[in-house]
This record gives C-alpha cells, sequence and structure tokens, in this order.
C-alpha cells in the first residue's frame, strides 16, 4: 500500500489547486508533499474523457480511530481519497491511494487512520487516470462517524442474507428497500453476518407470486447462473450494486462483512467436490472458494494489505470506544467436512472454527476491556440446519449430549465461565428469519457455561425461510422469533417478512438494548440487557 499520510491543505490552497466545472472538482495535481503546487492541466470538458465511479463507494471496519474505504473506477487509475469534518470540506486532508488495476477488476481501497474520535467525517473518492495524468473522475462522496471515546450511545444494525432465492432487485418494488431503512436509523455501522451475495442462486427476469401476480428482476449475464470463473463471482458483487438503496447505504454505513456458504455455493465445506450438481462444470470445490473469497475480498470494504491479499484474515476484531468490542468469525475456511456430527472426541472433522481461530478469540475476549463484547457468527449456535438427509450444516445436531462440532463450542463456552469473561452476546443471521434465543445452563445437557443471549436476523433482500428446531444441548430457549410454525417456504421480499437487528448501548447506564425489526423498521421485539458487574 501507497503511503497514507494526508496533505493538509487550507481553504485557499485548496481551491487553488483545484478547477470547478459542472461536473465536479477536477484536482489539478496530488502529487508528494514536496509538490503542493503544480502546473495547471487542462480543463477536461467531456466526461467520456473521465474515469467514472459507477458502483460509488463503501467504508468498513471501523475502529476507534480507523477505516478502510473502498471504491470502484472503471479504467486503471489511482485512487485519491479526501476528508474533512466539515461537509463543505474546510481544512480537507488528502491521501493518495493505490492504483486500481485489471487485477482487482479495478477495485482500490485505503486506510485513513489515526482520526479523531467522535466525529463525522465527510469523504470523497477521487480516480485518476494512469494513461491521462491530468483527467480526473468527479468525486463520490461518503461519510461516517468515528466511535466515541465516552459521552456518546453508540448503535449499530446487522443482518444477512442478500439477493438469494431469486428474488432480486424489482425497481416496481423500490429495489431492496430494506437497506434504505436501516440507512434512515443513522447506525454506527453495519454487520453483515455473511450470504453478501448468492452465488450459486439464478436471478430470473420475473417470477410469479402466489397471487398471480409478477415480481420483476433486473438481471445480468452473471447472475443468469451459477457462479464458476472468477468474473462471474465478481458480477454478483456488482449485481447488489446495481441497487441504489445500497450504494445510498454504502456511502453513509460503515460496514464489518463476513461471508458464510453463498459467497461460494451452497453449504460448501473444504475438499468438498460437486459430483451431484449438474449445474457446475467445475466441481472442485476448493478452486470455487478460491475465485470466491478473491471477490468477496476485492469487492466488500475488508481492511488488508493490498498488495497481499492472500494474507487477509476474514476473522478479525474491532473496538468502538470503551462500550464495545466486536469479534468476527469466519466459520467456512477452517470447517471439517459437513457429517452426521455425532463424532464423540474433537478431531479435524468436529472443527468448525480451527483450533488457530479458536485460540485467537479466546485471547481476544480474554484482553478485552470493553464493557460489551459481541460474537458476529455467520450460523446460529443452538439451531438445527441441515446438509441434506444425514449431515448438519451448522454445530447443532439434535438433543442429546455434547457430540461433534458442538465440542469446539462447549470448550469455549466453558473457557467462557471460567475466566469469568462477562457480557458476551452472539449475533448471527443464515436461517433467514429473526428470533431471540437465551442459553441457559440450567436447562441444558451441558451445564459449564454462563448463560447468554443469542439474537438472529435476517433476510435482507431473500426468501423468508423457518423457523427452524432449536436443541437443548446449550438450554437454548426461545423468547421470540418472527415467524409461526408451518410458514411456506420462500416467502418473497415483497410479503414484507424481512428482518435486521438493532443494538444500542446507552453510555450513561451501559444497557445494552437489542431490537428485531422489519421491512418497514418497526420493532417487533425488543429487550433490555443490563450488563454483569
Amino acid at each position: 500500500m501507497e503511503s497514507n499520510q494526508p496533505l493538509k491543505l487550507n481553504r485557499r490552497q485548496f481551491l487553488l489547486r483545484s478547477t470547478i466545472t459542472a461536473g465536479g472538482i477536477i484536482s489539478t495535481n496530488f502529487g508528494s508533499k514536496s509538490q503542493v503546487f503544480a502546473q495547471a492541466p487542462a480543463i477536461i470538458t467531456s466526461d467520456k474523457m473521465r474515469p467514472a465511479i459507477p458502483y460509488g463507494v463503501a467504508s468498513g471496519d471501523i475502529s476507534n480511530d480507523s477505516i478502510v474505504i473502498w471504491s470502484r473506477c472503471d479504467r486503471p487509475a489511482k485512487m485519491i481519497v479526501e476528508y474533512s469534518t466539515s461537509e463543505s470540506f474546510r481544512n480537507v486532508q488528502r491521501i493518495l491511494g493505490p492504483q486500481a488495476l485489471e487485477n482487482s477488476d479495478f477495485t482500490a481501497r485505503l486506510f485513513l487512520r489515526n482520526l479523531p474520535q467522535n466525529q463525522q467525517i465527510f469523504y470523497r473518492v477521487i480516480f485518476q487516470d494512469l494513461d491521462y495524468k491530468n483527467t480526473y473522475s468527479a468525486p463520490f462522496r461518503g461519510s461516517f462517524r468515528t466511535p466515541p471515546k465516552s459521552g456518546r450511545d453508540i448503535f449499530f444494525v446487522w443482518g444477512g442474507d442478500t439477493a438469494g432465492q431469486g428474488w432480486g432487485i424489482n425497481p416496481d418494488f423500490g429495489g431492496m428497500k430494506i437497506y434504505e431503512t436501516m440507512r434512515k436509523l443513522n447506525p454506527d455501522f453495519f454487520i453483515h453476518s455473511g450470504d453478501n451475495i448468492y452465488a450459486d442462486g439464478v436471478i430470473q427476469p420475473q417470477v410469479t407470486l402466489d397471487d398471480g401476480t409478477i415480481w420483476k428482476n433486473i438481471t445480468t449475464p452473471e447472475k443468469s447462473k451459477v457462479a464458476e470463473t472468477l468474473t462471474e463471482y465478481r458480477g454478483n458483487y456488482i449485481y447488489n450494486l446495481l441497487d441504489e438503496n445500497i450504494k445510498r447505504f454504502n456511502a453513509e454505513v460503515p460496514m464489518l462483512a463476513q461471508w458464510d456458504d453463498h459467497e461460494v455455493t451452497n453449504n460448501w465445506y473444504p475438499g468438498e467436490f460437486l459430483l451431484s450438481d449438474d449445474r457446475y462444470t467445475v466441481k472442485d470445490v476448493n478452486l470455487l472458494a478460491e475465485r470466491g473469497r478473491q471477490a468477496f475480498l476485492e469487492y466488500m470494504p475488508v481492511g488488508y494489505a493490498t498488495d497481499n491479499p492472500d494474507k487477509a484474515r476474514i476473522y478479525r476484531s474491532f473496538k468502538h470506544g470503551s462500550l464495545l468490542d466486536i469479534f468476527m468469525l469466519d466459520e467456512r475456511t477452517y470447517r471439517g467436512k459437513n457429517t452426521p456430527n455425532r463424532q464423540p472426541v474433537p478431531s479435524k472433522e468436529t472443527e468448525m472454527l480451527g483450533r488457530t481461530q479458536i485460540q485467537w478469540l479466546k485471547r481476544q475476549l480474554l484482553s478485552s476491556k470493553a464493557t460489551w463484547k459481541v460474537i458476529a457468527s455467520d450460523m446460529p449456535l443452538g439451531l438445527i440446519i441441515r446438509d441434506g438427509t444425514t449431515d448438519f450444516e451448522a454445530w447443532a445436531n439434535g438433543d442429546g449430549p455434547v457430540l461433534g462440532r458442538e465440542l469446539e463450542i462447549a470448550d469455549l463456552l466453558r473457557f467462557i465461565k471460567n475466566k469469568n469473561i462477562q457480557n458476551v452476546v452472539w449475533l448471527t443471521a443464515d436461517v433467514h428469519y429473526a428470533a431471540a434465543h437465551y442459553y441457559d445452563p440450567s436447562k441444558a445437557q451441558f451445564t459449564d457455561f454462563k448463560p447468554f443471549w443469542e439474537f438472529v436476523a435476517g433476510p435482507l433482500n431473500s426468501g423468508t425461510f423457518g423457523p427452524n428446531q432449536l436443541e437443548n444441548t446449550f438450554g437454548p430457549q426461545l423468547i421470540f422469533q418472527s415467524l409461526p410454525l408451518g410458514t411456506k417456504a420462500n416467502r418473497p421480499p415483497s410479503e414484507g417478512l424481512q428482518f435486521f437487528g438493532g443494538v444500542k448501548i446507552n453510555e450513561n447506564t451501559k444497557v445494552m438494548t437489542v431490537t428485531l425489526r422489519n421491512l418497514a423498521g418497526k420493532t417487533v421485539y425488543s429487550v433490555d440487557l443490563p450488563p454483569e458487574k
């Protein structure tokens, strides 16, 4: 990554180095620190000659004093970010970013570091054409709010499962409206709990609904078949960015993104071969996962050194002031194959997070000084999720003692209890409905853990399913679920059964209020969780 030390300009310097046209601001020169003033370029009068930013901007991996800024250009170009605490961009700071090149599908990202806390930051992304150095894109603006050290409540939203089961962008419906609903709540950030795309989900031009009306989708070639090539995986992310609700949301709400199965293919695990799925000519899931992972890292605002994405970890943690630490898990990369999940002793086959990630999570939890510790899991702990007739996809395998992948969770929960780590809450998605579960050791088969809450949210513009069955191994008690038993599967977004979650932490009382909300933003469930002391 190139130097990200900001260039500080006062208003007079900024105006001297800029040319105002109908298309926006075209900076004359963004050179190095020693090149404050340079020869003025020719004014670009044709937008066709300028680089374009077709899919907007996004920010992510926000922590106490840093954030990642992401965008994509339509050609080889150099990324430049200007930011200020003023919406009018007084005292603007400029960072010269990396080049957006063909090998990253012209996506680029950079870190903003040493940011002031508890500030609204306004930024704009500009791309400089690599072939015509005096040609710049029109700026694309975004904003975000940095975490408070103290003196302000925290509010964020979460959910998963976007554009699944054939429910894509329907302009007649208003597009992916749930993203606009979340944006209007003005959250500090958003946790996407996985299934950012459905690489195995084809989007047809139209779907006939139960009442005979037609759901119409925007379609693209890459969404007209299952993704196998890198271009097709990239096309799944581009498809979501065709939605104006998502573009507007991305420009205003930082994202913490993790992946689940549909970023590659349904219920995948390392080493799998798709021998019975005739839709695929590429049968090696490891090869599909490599392409899916590359597209995920290119198109999501995930922080890593731009010269070495192969070393990027999807599991990572973030601090949000003194009130909150967030731990993002990766439940795909290190898992064993899906089995009947009844092994009595731990082995490679029973791993879900894997030894290295488990040890990392234990260290992070143990060292956390935050009031609340949120574990963002892309799959629920106690809900039974099957893979075929005999195998299981998640941890749960049915009522009874700890077996199979549950051995890994039992070890983690025992550690949390033995180290007296307080105020741990699990947030998840995956099952396409909303729920609140309270895990009670007095009602469990395995009892050596502290009671805790798990909240489920979703889907975000996908088919609605469920509810799933809870097992009794860790004693989860069903407190709320958004669907009645017997709900017909794959309900369209137009029925309103789309759900996301919200979390507010009161700065004074430290109480965490968790809400589950529907497509319209109406709260369907709420609970206040006082912190342990």
